[in-house]
């Protein structure tokens, strides 16, 4: 599904030079949840970026489907950990914006009906009137998703959605992207630092190092999509994993921020 071969990038910025990403090779396959794990600054997102089209490489390729990624690519969708909710437009209207802009072949009847089963996927029927500052942040998240949804992405990327979430939010709304991502049949790429997080939803976990960014390591997650978030992480495998993750990380993350 996706395919990032021999691929660097270098930001130029005050004169300056600086190299986020060491040449890296990704494969992710139809239907597959990997999370990308690492230290802040290690080229993470901008893997999403490329893969989103928003970045080109500096050197090697990225190709979705076989094809390669030479701009927006309008066959994934996006969610930072920042909602971006418009304060101005109503729940239904910020989910709606995403059909305005990306498919004006659909008219308003069928976008009525596209935002309200975006809405009932994740738990928003009702509120389809009310605006961002009326929900609280669980349901804000659940409205961006909504936003994402509608569209029908086969692929999400996600750059820690869930960060500024207190710990009991998290847990239900892992178990409805997994619930989600499941019913779908979709392809996810997450960007985390928490090392929970990446065993309770991913199937597969690579850990980068610090920037400029490599991969270390590549971890399988033995337990099935149709897992338990709550009760995952009382399995001994998940310790198990855990010690093996933070042992390759708790060097990259004490060690000091390398010079621009």
């Amino acid at each position: 599904m996706i395919e990032l071969a021999g691929v660097s990038k270098e930001f130029h910025a005050r004169g300056k030079r600086t190299r986020a990403l060491d040449p890296v090779d990704i494969s992710v396959g139809e239907r597959e949840f990997v999370a990308l794990l690492g230290p802040s600054g290690c080229g993470k997102s901008t893997v999403l970026n490329m893969v989103a089209g928003l970045l080109a490489p500096t050197t090697g390729s990225v190709s979705y489907r076989g094809a390669p990624v030479a701009g927006p690519n309008g066959r994934v969708g996006y969610m930072t950990q920042k909602d971006t909710l418009l304060p101005w437009r109503t729940v239904a209207d910020n989910v709606g914006i995403a059909l305005e802009l990306r498919c004006r072949a659909v008219t308003s009847a069928q976008r009525r009906e596209r935002v309200a089963q975006a809405l009932e996927l994740v738990g928003l029927t009702g509120f389809d009137a009310h605006f961002p500052a009326e929900l609280s942040g669980g349901m804000r998240k659940r409205a961006a998703l909504a936003r994402m949804l509608v569209y029908e992405p086969e692929t999400l990327l996600l750059d820690e959605p869930f960060g500024a979430l207190d710990a009991q939010l998290k847990i239900v709304l892992h178990q409805e992207l997994l619930r989600l991502t499941r019913l779908r049949g979709m392809t996810v790429l997450f960007v985390t630092h928490d090392l929970s997080e990446a065993i309770a939803l991913a199937d597969r976990i690579l850990v980068f190092s610090g920037r400029p960014g490599h991969i270390r390591s590549s971890h399988r997650v033995p337990f099935g999509r149709d897992r338990d978030v709550l009760t995952v992480q009382f399995e001994p495998a998940f310790a198990t994993l855990y010690q093996e993750l933070w042992s390759e990380l708790k060097p990259e993350i004490e060690a000091p921020e390398p010079r621009a």
